[in-house]
């Protein structure tokens, strides 16, 4: 039976099976949790998307396996949560600006995404939420981590809490896409993608250390080694011990979670939120991705 030949009592039997069809399994104890019960590449109804969005915002990081989408339909899928970035220095896919290909060809050395980081924090207005689906993966390596930074701010003792909120960091993208940053010594060993080398990296913007999530209300620490480059009205200098201490105390092994990728699989994140590592543990394999990220609002 086709959708345009459907009754309204088929359609919402139609939504109360897919809707009831979805199941939601943690898979640590910090964060994360895969999804099953649904096809992404399918018309869902409004109530399946709100069970997708409220896993999202309880588990931070959500899974789906065995799904099948083209660049329209991972479009499609973004679409759902916001409007659709486009990176200021990766070159997207052909046709698909919002479209990320994340390649790393079995003669590369270096990978994207190869440390702990939140996605583009050195914009005015970080994106919200990014989106990777599964093309191509190794036979073995290639997992991401995930580390929750609700836990990584509560876990903190009183006093340090009470130091962070109202500090201000500075973010750049100068380390990773600035002329001599991350992408001028690695671009030689990535030959899967092009990514800028630009001056304009350099521009810097101020976030808060601590931001509180607009959803959910909860306090997340904000700071990421490769965009957070000191405090506001310090020094790099002065700013370095601090920052060091909260770079490692947020990638603690309990705040996170690991992500075992297979082909057609998803992942959906909360930059808000989490911060993410691609291990670089498959030499001589490919791993081929594509992402899409969803525009997000000025931290507060």
């Amino acid at each position: 039976m086709s959708d345009s030949t459907l009754t309204s009592s088929d359609t919402a039997t139609l939504t109360a099976t897919l809707t009831a069809s979805l199941t939601v399994e943690p898979i640590a104890g910090a964060l994360g949790a895969e999804i099953s019960g649904v096809d992404l590449g399918r018309t869902l109804p409004d109530e399946t998307w709100d069970q997708i969005r409220r896993a999202f915002l309880e588990h931070q990081v959500v899974f789906f396996r065995d799904q099948r989408l083209d660049p329209e339909r991972l479009k499609v899928f973004g679409r759902r949560f916001g409007t659709l970035n486009v990176h200021p220095f990766v070159k997207p896919l052909d046709g698909h600006p919002e479209v990320l290909p994340i390649i790393k060809e079995k003669t590369d050395r270096a990978n994207f995404g190869g440390g702990w980081h939140s996605d583009m924090s050195f914009l005015p207005e970080p994106v919200m939420g990014s989106i990777l689906y599964a093309i191509e993966t190794p036979a073995r390596g290639g997992d991401t981590l995930w580390a929750n930074q609700y836990l990584a701010y509560e876990r903190l003792s009183p006093g340090m809490q009470r130091l962070l909120d109202g500090m201000v960091a500075v973010h750049s993208a100068a380390s990773q896409y600035g002329p001599d940053g991350e992408s001028a010594r690695n671009n030689p060993k990535r030959k899967g993608m092009e990514v800028a080398v630009t001056e304009s990296a350099e521009i810097e913007t101020e976030h808060p250390v601590v931001r509180t999530h607009p959803e959910t209300g909860r306090k997340a620490l904000y700071v990421n080694r490769p965009f957070t480059v000191r405090f506001k009205d310090m020094t790099r200098r002065e700013s370095r011990p601090l920052l060091e201490f909260l770079f490692e105390h947020a990638t603690r092994e309990e705040f996170t979670c690991r992500f075992r990728w297979t082909d057609d699989a998803v992942a959906f994140w909360d930059n808000r939120c989490t911060q993410h590592y691609a291990l670089n543990d498959y030499s001589g394999q490919r791993r081929h991705m594509h992402r899409v990220t969803i525009d997000g609002d000025r931290p507060c």
